[in-house]
């Protein structure tokens, strides 16, 4: 009888333990697909800016140095290491880069009339909600998946089978300053 007990107990303990390995795998592939997902919006935006910036230069006396400006922003953005980290910082500055760009464009309405012009703003607004989504996505996926490693019973087998926390989506100092709105 104490055997049959004792060997209950460890099929009980072995099931437990699959389903916990099991659920920080799943969690684990949860954050690298939410990662792929801003990747792919990161470089779908990345993809676009050559077409704004030929657009642009047929317009000759618009801002060269800020076109330059995205230019290099863009540059930095397709070099910058895949981390949370490095991506954020690379996205902010071509966010910023964009902004100045679509600030300035204002003052050329034959630019702003263009339909290509108006067709890649577009695209890049609807490009900017998706990466903001896929942030979103991203670290509640995070989230999820560090309480998981961290919390008992499973931080036993997340140790042992080196799970490591992974870095959230983080907003940069730039992108925490909140604009002046004046009327």
């Amino acid at each position: 009888m104490g055997e049959v007990i004792g060997f209950a107990v460890l099929i009980v303990v072995l099931v437990a333990f699959v389903i916990i390995y099991n659920s920080l795998v799943q969690r684990r592939n949860q954050v690298k697909n939410a990662w792929a997902q801003i990747d792919v919006q990161l470089k779908r935006r990345i993809e676009l800016i050559p077409n704004l910036v030929e657009t642009v230069k047929g317009y000759a006396d618009f801002e060269q140095k800020t076109l330059q400006q995205v230019i290099t922003a863009r540059n930095s953005a397709m070099s910058a290491p895949s981390t949370a980290t490095g991506q954020a910082t690379a996205d902010s500055a071509l966010s910023g880069a964009l902004r100045q760009f679509f600030a300035l464009s204002e003052a050329y309405p034959d630019l702003k009339a263009n339909a290509s012009f108006l067709n890649l703003q577009e695209e890049l607004s609807n490009t900017e909600s998706r990466i903001a989504y896929a942030r979103q996505f991203y670290n509640d996926a995070v989230l999820a998946y560090n309480n998981a490693i961290a919390t008992f019973p499973s931080v036993v087998l997340a140790s042992i089978f080196k799970f490591s926390e992974v870095d959230s989506f983080a907003a940069t100092d730039s992108e925490k300053i909140v604009p002046k709105v004046q009327f």
